[in-house]
């Protein structure tokens, strides 16, 4: 366990022995085990938001910047490298490809006045943008399942935010309870899925929560509570299990 009263840090990747982890606009590394932050060079990149993630070898940390835009940062220093296009939606990362070819993307769209969100995929490398969804329900979260195919989001097409997966334009419901579940994390086998589940009636993904629960959906349909902490969007929302699957890294906010 890491623990700081100075900074709020969210949203923990794991790289070998290490978190990735973001907080006031920059990222940081931190031992798994515990011990100090060390700052991440963003090599020129604007200030970021807690979406980002880590390419399948470890040597790129793909981060959303403030300016709305996709970026590549080498974990090992130098340069950054924009990787989103401008086709008028506000970029929010939150998958990669097994791979490491592909990004999974949240685009966010004002379209007459109305905030429209959905999924996208973009080259890694740079390219043309896929829209997997094309509606109007309120759609986060996206990452891809570890064959690669399918992609796991959360979504308000059945109500409140549960959690789906999308193949071929093929929607699957994988929960459906009371609580708001978010931002899903397939296990590196594909066994178990992760995911943070807000109070019933929550909107939104709000920033402090006292009832958050993390939890463990398995492939048959069990769910299993892991942890109820204080937290919020943060705490899990993005792919932060251990490359072995045996572990997976989420965040307590303090409670002032």
């Amino acid at each position: 366990m890491f623990a700081s009263s100075t900074l709020l840090f969210e949203a923990p990747n794991w790289v070998g022995d290490r978190l990735v982890v973001n907080g006031d606009g920059g990222l940081f590394a931190v031992p798994a085990g515990g011990g100090e932050l060390e700052p991440i060079e963003l090599g020129g990149v604007p200030e970021i938001n807690n979406d980002h993630v880590v390419s399948p070898d470890a040597s790129t940390v793909y981060v959303s910047a403030e300016d709305g835009h996709l970026y590549a940062v080498p974990l090992a220093g130098g340069i950054g490298r924009r990787v989103s296009n401008e086709h008028g939606v506000h970029h929010y990362l939150h998958g990669i490809s097994p791979d490491g070819e592909r990004l999974a993307y949240i685009g966010l769209e004002n379209r007459d006045g109305r905030r429209i969100t959905n999924v996208y995929t973009v080259p890694a490398a740079g390219g043309v943008d896929v829209q997997i969804t094309d509606d109007e329900f309120a759609d986060d979260g996206a990452e891809y399942g570890p064959d690669g195919e399918w992609i796991y989001f959360n979504s308000e097409r059945a109500g409140q935010a549960q959690l789906f997966r999308i193949k071929g334009g093929v929607v699957e419901q994988l929960t459906s309870d009371e609580r708001v579940n978010w931002f899903p994390h397939p296990s590196p086998d594909g066994s178990l899925v992760a995911y943070v589940s807000f109070p019933p009636g929550t909107e939104g993904h709000p920033a402090d929560v006292e009832d958050v629960r993390v939890r463990l959906l398995e492939t048959s349909g069990r769910i299993r509570e892991v942890a109820t902490v204080f937290g919020g969007q943060g705490t899990m929302n993005v792919p932060s299990w251990s490359p072995d699957g045996q572990y997976f890294a989420y965040v307590a906010y303090p409670i002032s």
